[in-house]
Parts: C-alpha cells; structure tokens; sequence
C-alpha cells in the first residue's frame, strides 16, 4: 500500500497498446466490457505491493489495476488514488476491506475521486457500503461458493472474483480449479474473473472456456520493475519454487484465524508463537475474540511491510501464491503482460490446428 514511499520515478510514458489475439479478445469480450480495459487481467490487490505505480503500470499496458487500500485512512487512500491517476489516464480499481472502520468514509473517497470500480473483499456485504459504491462505480466482491455468489448478485455485485487456495495472502480452503467447476457453469448472470495459482496464459485460456470473463493475477507482477517492493523481497520471488509458498496453520480452534500463503521463513515461526500469545490472553479473558482477531491481523501487516519495505526476508513476511514458481526474472509489466498473451495465443492456436 501507498502508506509506502515509492523509491523511484515511474516513467511518464505508457507503451503502446498491447495486441490482443482476435480470438483472445472475443472470448474474454465480457471480461474487457465490464472493465473498460483491452486485457481481462486484474491486479490482485496486494497490501503496500499494489500502490499508484504498479496499479498505474498494469492499466497503462492494458490491463486493470487495482490499488490495495487496506488498512489506509480516507485521507491516505484520497492521495493514492489522485497519485495514481497522475500516472495513468485508463481505467483502475480499489480494493477495500469491508471490515474497515471507515468503510463508507473510503466508499466516499472513491466518490468524490470519480472510481470507476470498487471492489469489496474479506467479509460479508454491507448493503449501506455498496448502495453507496453502485451509485457511481461498478461493484465487484469475492465469492467462496456459487451460494454465496448467488447472495453477492442479489445483494448489487456487478462482477464475481472467485479465488482459490493456491492464491497468495490471505486464502480460503478450496483450490481454484474446484471453485471454478462450481461456480463458473452457474453464474451467469455477472461476470466472474478466476484467480489464485494462475502464471500462464494458456492457464487463462482454460478457464475463459470454461465461462470465465477474466483472470485475476497477483504474485506475477510482484517482480515487475515498476513494482515498488524491495530487492530482496523480489529475489525471493525469483528464487521461490512453488512448493515453497505454504499456508500457515492454525495454532488452535479456539482462536479462528484466516489461512495465509506466503514463502516460508523464519517470520512464518513467528506467527505460530504470535498465535500462541494471542490465545494465551484470549483464554485469561484479557481480550476479546474480534481483538484477538485483530492483533493477528497486525502481526501480518508488520510482517509483510517489513519484507515488502524494508527488505526483511526473513523475519518479514513473503506473502506469495504458488504462482511464484512461474516468476523467472524482474521485467516491466507490459513483458509480463506481452507474454501471458503470447501463451493464450499459442494456445487457441494448437485447439485449431488439433
């Protein structure tokens, strides 16, 4: 997040637009629509990684980036996204958390600063929040079942993201190509973009024929050379197998705590004892469960500004999906971008020729 200094200057200059596939571009023709953009990738919001210049980088090379407003206040979200959109005339998105204590106060940010697209994610739909958001921007939330994707649409989403286990951060227990056997032949009604574990192109070309609009990708543009992340936290990328972005374990029932995927290190130890305190001055009734919940929650903003920022490896958190095995190298995001459509055409041309 933008809390963040970047520690470069971006350049001023977008690249020229990217050519789509024909093929390509009809398949996710829904998916370009509903964003306003000539690539159907959305950035996945990655907290202090998903800032003005990498959100700037994917919409200005065709994609649709998403800022991370995370635990910013309307103040500093009003800033990152005027920041951003000094460095990018297209079309982007901010994520917010719906457990924010100033949600509607964010929601109004996104208002008065024109959003075109807000997306809610980590909890249940406030109707307040996105009767408000509906009325200037199209709603996108996440969906763990066609159930729950059925209650979004109902409740005003515009648009579905279902992401899967293999994604980085914050997770839920079912991997991506099951979510997608069960919603997408379901929900029609909205688009539904596919995300978690994703690093290829013909891997979007899959589920764009299975109903899928789009695609969201996070961990592959963590190593993109706008991206503002420190050295350090970009070669552990790089270096990363996919076998190395693990999720954490919950310590103890009594103490629920959301599943996070991320490069194990010795901040992943931290955690476990982390956990441990936390329960310990839960069961001494010295804080109460959503509080317990909370200090949680901090211990994985520290962690990860730590890696993020500062560049501690090992101490900080490395918040990665499985997708990371699939990062070879630092490149700007409009490579990144070139060769995902470069796969999805190679592709749809060995379905031809088959």
């Amino acid at each position: 997040m933008s809390e963040a200094v970047a520690t470069h200057t971006p350049s001023k200059t977008a690249p020229p637009p990217p050519r789509v596939p024909a093929r390509l571009a009809k398949m996710w023709q829904r998916g370009t629509d509903f964003l306003g953009s000539p690539v159907a990738i959305m950035g996945g919001a990655m907290s202090w990684v998903s800032e003005r210049n990498l959100v700037a980088a994917i919409s200005n090379a065709g994609g649709f980036g998403v800022i991370a407003c995370g635990s910013m206040n309307p103040a500093l979200l009003d800033a990152e996204i005027k920041a951003t959109k000094a460095l990018t005339k297209k079309p982007f998105g901010v994520n917010v958390i719906t457990m924010h204590p100033q949600l509607m106060e964010l929601v109004d940010v996104c208002q008065s600063n024109q959003v075109s697209h807000v997306v809610f994610a980590a909890g249940l739909l406030p109707g307040e929040a996105v009767k408000r958001a509906k009325a200037f921007a199209k709603v996108v939330c996440f969906a763990p079942a066609a159930s729950f994707a059925k209650r979004l649409i109902k409740s005003g989403a515009d648009a579905i993201v279902i992401e899967g286990s293999e994604a980085g951060g914050h997770i839920g227990p079912v991997s991506t190509s099951v979510l997608a056997q069960e919603i997408l032949p379901v929900i029609r009604d909205v688009p539904v973009f596919v995300a978690g574990g994703i690093g290829r192109g013909d891997a979007i070309v899959s589920y764009l024929e299975m109903g899928a609009s789009g695609v969201q990708m996070g961990t592959r543009f963590v190593c993109a050379t706008e991206c503002i992340a420190h050295p350090k936290f970009k070669q552990a990328f790089i270096r990363a197998s996919a076998r190395d972005a693990v999720a954490s374990v919950q310590f103890d029932k009594r103490l629920s705590v959301i599943p996070v995927r991320a490069l194990a290190n010795q901040g992943t130890e931290e955690f476990m004892e982390t956990q441990r305190r936390v329960l310990e001055k839960l069961l001494r009734g010295e804080v109460e469960q959503q509080a317990a919940q909370l200090e949680i929650e901090h211990f994985w903003a520290g962690a990860l500004r730590r890696a993020v920022i500062d560049g501690d490896v090992e101490r900080g958190s490395l918040m990665a999906g499985q997708s990371v095995g699939m990062v070879a190298r630092e490149e700007p995001v409009a490579d990144i971008i070139a060769e995902l459509l470069s796969q999805a055409d190679a592709a749809l041309a060995a379905r031809t020729s088959a």
